[in-house]
């Protein structure tokens, strides 16, 4: 009987957590944030919690997991809207090797060493630092990687707005400022809040305007 009981419940939470996670979007395991991996630790937890504890009622631990689940969808409709709340859950980006030098005063402030850095460049099949342009720490680990090669040509994009806010960080890596930046703005008649998403490429200014978007 104690089986079919622990089978049982093994297969409600299958099932409910596989809609939460539907639910609360497609993302992969690297690519979590702060708040969805704590909520994604407590719903195991939880579940793990009621199916070992046969005697007590199933709803203990569901409602505690729907709750959570509805903190995170909220916290992530909010973040969403406020760029400053997706900072907060987030956190932001840090430019690790920015024009072929390291940064080392922002490897110490995320805790960053230079092993790291040479164990993420070798598997992307990068011999050296000397070849990198860009190198970007993501907010879920990840680093991304600009070659100088790639950097000659001009192909990638900095982004240098997001959602209606300047990005000063990248302003100041391509050696411009926000006067500049509205300048070019102003040529097009676009106004910083209408702009969705701008970036600089090939010594061009790029901007998809919110009225763009697909409603």
């Amino acid at each position: 009987m104690d089986y079919v009981i622990v089978l049982t419940r093994t297969a409600i939470f299958y099932c409910l957590i596989t809609l939460i996670y539907r639910l609360m979007g497609k993302r992969e395991v690297g690519q979590l944030g702060i708040v969805d991996l704590i909520v994604s630790i407590l719903i195991a937890e939880l579940a793990a919690i009621s199916i070992d504890n046969r005697e007590e009622s199933i709803f203990l631990s569901i409602v505690p997991i729907l709750f959570l689940v509805g903190v995170q969808v909220l916290l992530a409709f909010i973040s969403l809207k406020n760029a400053k709340v997706r900072d907060v859950l987030d956190g932001k980006p840090s430019v690790i090797i920015n024009r072929g030098l390291v940064n080392f005063k922002e490897m110490v402030k995320q805790r960053y060493n230079l092993d790291d850095l040479l164990t993420q460049l070798r598997q992307q099949h990068i011999r050296s630092i000397e070849s990198v342009d860009f190198a970007i720490l993501e907010t879920s680990g990840k680093l991304s990687i600009f070659r100088k090669e790639t950097a000659l040509k001009g192909d990638y994009p900095l982004p240098v707005i997001l959602d209606g806010k300047i990005e000063f960080d990248t302003l100041r890596q391509l050696g411009k400022n926000k006067e500049w930046l509205l300048k070019q703005l102003q040529k097009e008649t676009i106004s910083l809040e209408n702009v969705f998403y701008g970036f600089y490429r090939n010594k061009q200014l790029f901007v998809i305007q919110k009225k763009d978007l697909i409603q």
